[in-house]
């Protein structure tokens, strides 16, 4: 079985910052792509930033500037740097990643979430 394990979300005020990790565990192969997405209330789940094996990123317009992706590969973590931050983040952030799994299996994975609250 495989786990993803969030932590970083919080309470900020508007302009500030927060960074939100998470860490994959369990019978693990290989990591292919991580990625964070996020939904508020009443919206539909969106894609936040994205990142492939290789490194290379991908954000919607509305975060570019502001959010950063990377990941650690030896541990099996992705982060997810969050600059500027503006009312309108405030979501349930998901971390998301394509795993192939010791057995060869290549499976879709979520964290549990994380509430991340920009006030004004």
């Amino acid at each position: 079985q495989v786990q993803l394990v969030e932590s970083g979300g919080g309470l900020v005020q508007a302009g500030g910052s927060l960074r939100l990790s998470c860490q994959a565990s369990g019978s693990i192969f290989s990591i292919n792509t991580m990625a964070w997405y996020r939904q508020a209330p009443g919206y539909q789940r969106e894609l936040v930033a994205h990142i492939a094996s290789g490194g290379s990123t991908n954000y919607p317009d509305s975060v570019k500037g502001r959010f950063t992706i990377s990941r650690d590969s030896a541990k099996n973590t992705v982060y997810l740097q969050m600059n500027s931050l503006k009312p309108e983040d405030t979501a349930v952030y998901y971390c998301n990643a394509v795993i192939t799994q010791v057995m060869g299996v290549v499976s879709d994975y979520w964290g549990q979430g994380t509430q991340v609250t920009v006030s004004s």
